[in-house]
């Protein structure tokens, strides 16, 4: 990839807050990757039997498994590949690129729509300089549950829409757009990247197949923690409100130092009913739930 194409993608993000990039990867990398997430997906939910009709709302959005990179090192030349990093670097505007957390996002078939949301009010995160890659691992339409973004949403208010508990959140904030969301069908290899402030969501999985994704959340190194909201990205390194955020739960990932992927620190005991039930489902890695 050249100098002239990471300028345009990045003015393009900029614009609209998100870029979709064709054929990043190969679709034999797209088979070698897919097949280490499979495979993290199947042991965190392992013990998960629920049908999809016993399911929360948001639970039947996606089946969500988060920070496999920590305890599948086989994923981990996914999240920390140099093309999608490279990317990723060149969108938020830094000399180094760090990661946030990633996660697998499989929509089961017969899957609800994702409700509309912004990602960063979630995350302690002060400044804006973030990005997700959203990596399909087969061909994504909108039958199957592709990606809407609304282009600029990233430059107007920034709203907390609980996807959690408060099913059709969402609805009140596309109703707040001033333009309708561009869905995205994609390839494989394709990626899609988009701000941390941009409004999205997800048509419904009305094929008979798994939809399956890879996402990873990066940001520029340097970013500050903003406000005390708890996430394990930052309360497992004790990163204060206004400290650089810099420690092992989210290490540096272009460019690589000394070209190899990062060895996570532990993850820490299990303390809560909520962090219990995450780990018990498979969200986060286990420890002692």
């Amino acid at each position: 990839m050249n100098r002239a194409q990471f300028s345009d993608f990045a003015d393009r993000f900029r614009r609209d807050g998100y870029v979709h990039v064709p054929g990043l990867l190969s679709a034999a990398e797209i088979a070698f990757h897919g097949a280490a997430v499979d495979e993290a997906v199947a042991v965190r939910k392992r013990d998960d039997s629920r049908s999809l009709d016993e399911k929360t709302p948001y639970e039947q959005s996606f089946i969500q498994c988060q920070y496999i990179w920590e305890d599948f090192p086989k994923v981990r030349a996914l999240t920390f590949h140099d093309k999608v990093c490279a990317v990723a670097n060149a969108l938020v505007g830094g000399e180094r690129l760090r990661l946030w957390h990633d996660q697998a996002l499989y929509k089961e078939p017969g899957g609800r729509p994702t409700e509309a949301h912004q990602d960063q009010p979630y995350w302690p995160i002060a400044e804006p300089d973030t990005c997700t890659a959203w990596i399909p691992l087969q061909p994504v339409d909108e039958a199957m549950g592709c990606m809407g973004y609304v282009p600029g949403s990233h430059e107007g208010e920034h709203r907390f829409v609980d996807i959690f508990s408060a099913k059709g959140e969402g609805e009140d904030l596309m109703a707040r757009q001033g333009r309708p969301a561009r869905f995205v069908p994609c390839q494989v290899g394709d990626v899609i990247f988009h701000q941390g402030y941009t409004v999205h969501l997800a048509h419904p999985n009305r094929s008979d197949r798994m939809r399956r994704v890879y996402t990873a959340i990066y940001f520029r190194d340097g970013c500050t923690r903003g406000g005390d909201r708890p996430h394990p990205s930052v309360d497992r390194d004790h990163v204060a409100e206004g400290a650089v955020i810099d420690g092992s739960a989210t290490p540096v990932a272009w460019p690589l130092p000394g070209g190899e992927a990062p060895t996570p620190g532990p993850w820490p005991e299990i303390r809560g009913e909520r962090a219990g039930r995450a780990a018990r489902l498979g969200i986060i890695p286990g420890g002692k739930a």
